[in-house]
């Protein structure tokens, strides 16, 4: 378990998820090893996905880099003493998705014919 304070390095979420995804963080950190990174993140993961719905991606760990698209006001990274957590959500709801990309199919095999 890590005591130390989450320090903000950038975000554009509203202060109340913010707070919520802080939270839980020192939840995954009590419940989990420090080393046990997948399992922090997972977990951080699927409260957010139950709160916020479906597409959020969590990275937790001491070193890593990233290049991101994100919904905006759904992006932050913090750390809390030396590991550093990165959450945001990207794309729509799954169901959406998933009855779109059935009508592009169907349109396009129309349009084959």
């Amino acid at each position: 378990m890590l005591e130390g304070k989450a320090v903000l390095r950038e975000t554009d979420m509203p202060e109340q998820m913010q707070s919520h995804v802080m939270e839980l963080a020192y939840q995954a950190l009590d419940l989990h090893e420090v080393s046990d990174c997948q399992s922090i993140a997972h977990y951080i993961k699927q409260k957010f996905d139950e709160a916020y719905g479906p597409a959020w991606h969590c990275v937790v760990g001491k070193d890593f880099g990233s290049c991101i698209t994100h919904l905006s006001g759904s992006f932050i990274f913090f750390r809390v003493e030396m590991m550093e957590f990165l959450i945001f959500k990207d794309g729509r709801d799954f169901c959406e998705s998933k009855e779109e990309a059935i009508g592009v199919v169907q349109q396009f095999q129309k349009s084959d014919t």
